[in-house]
């Protein structure tokens, strides 16, 4: 894992977070039963997943 590498996903998980969040306060779940965002902080950690994952999509595989 290279430096590009490393800072291209924290920054897709950083995003990613912040998404979530704000995801859990303008829409959220107004039941409380929802699996992800019943809780700010399960709103968090999966924007952070899938904005991590998001992030690796960029990175080109070096060649061989």
């Amino acid at each position: 894992m290279n430096k590009k590498t490393l800072v291209i996903t924290t920054i897709g998980i950083v995003i990613g977070a912040i998404a979530g969040y704000l995801y859990y306060v303008e829409i959220g779940c107004l039941s409380g039963t929802c699996a992800i965002t019943s809780k700010p902080l399960n709103s968090t950690l999966y924007g952070s997943l899938m904005g991590g994952l998001l992030a690796n999509t960029f990175i080109k595989s070096p060649e061989k």
